[in-house]
């Protein structure tokens, strides 16, 4: 039976719980026989591949590759795949630095390839690989559970390094709009609306940097690589997940049957709100 992580609430005080208790449930689903085959195996295979080629023709290890930078679902993409990794990050025009999600940049960065050849050789690489692929898959779990609570454990996890990177203000904030799980956060921590996504990307990031100055003191994204900022953050997310959920149970529709069957209501005036489509 897959490992279903225990988390005994939503919102709030099921991430709290899932807090406390992470490390443990993590060794408990790290010890999930699929996972452990998946792992022991790139960790003893990886290190023969010499080439972009050969990985991405070996399924198993690539899926724990991609799977490593929460990219698992790009599995199909494998002319994609081969090209980030043939291409590297050292060349500004590599195709990795032109795609709109940042993590394809780390991926190849991470495997080597097409810069400095293969990092799959070296045993410390292949663990720390192995070791990110748990914790992902661990989030994958909690998402089919709760998917704001792997949202928010993915901010939690990466927001701190990419507010800390050495780009400018605006770089950094056109990098968590390119990545869509922290774009989704942020856009949640921000209670923007749905219409968001369509403006420009400089006005995007303008109304970022005024809210993050309401909210937190500063319009510079560099002020999440304060954990406290960050915990901030993923807490007003997941409150206002819950607002949206709420209000989304409630509907208009609801609200008219609650008001109904309030004794202070008399007939003339049941009949007035149902006339009026509340």
């Amino acid at each position: 039976m897959p490992f279903a992580p225990a988390i005994p609430a939503g919102g709030l005080a099921g991430f709290r719980f899932l807090t406390r208790t992470f490390e443990a449930q993590l060794a408990q689903f790290s010890r999930s026989p699929d996972i452990d085959r998946d792992v022991q195996d790139f960790i003893a295979r990886a290190g023969q591949i010499g080439s972009a080629e050969e990985l991405v023709r070996d399924t198993r290890l690539l899926r724990v590759a991609l799977g490593a930078f929460g990219l698992e679902d790009e599995i199909g993409k494998r002319a994609l795949v081969r090209r980030v990794l043939e291409e590297g990050t050292l060349d500004p025009d590599a195709f990795a630095n032109r795609l709109a999600n940042p993590v394809w940049r780390e991926f190849s960065a991470a495997l080597g390839f097409g810069d400095l050849g293969s990092f799959l050789g070296s045993e410390t690489t292949r663990r720390e690989i192995a070791d990110r692929y748990r914790v992902r898959q661990f989030e994958r779990a909690v998402g089919d559970v709760d998917v704001d609570l792997r949202l928010t454990l993915n901010f939690r996890r990466e927001i701190g390094a990419v507010a800390a990177g050495a780009q400018s203000d605006a770089a950094i904030w056109f990098r968590i709009l390119g990545s869509p799980p922290l774009r989704e956060v942020i856009e949640g921590v921000f209670a923007l609306p749905s219409g968001f996504s369509r403006l420009d990307l400089d006005a995007q990031r303008q109304i970022l940097a005024d809210r993050s100055r309401a909210a937190f003191g500063s319009a510079s994204p560099k002020v999440f690589r304060s954990s406290e900022v960050a915990e901030r953050a993923a807490t007003r997310f997941l409150l206002n997940a819950q607002i949206r959920q709420g209000q989304a149970a409630i509907g208009p529709g609801a609200t008219a049957l609650a008001l109904l069957g309030s004794a202070g209501l008399g007939v003339g005036a049941r009949a007035n709100l149902l006339r009026s489509g509340v």
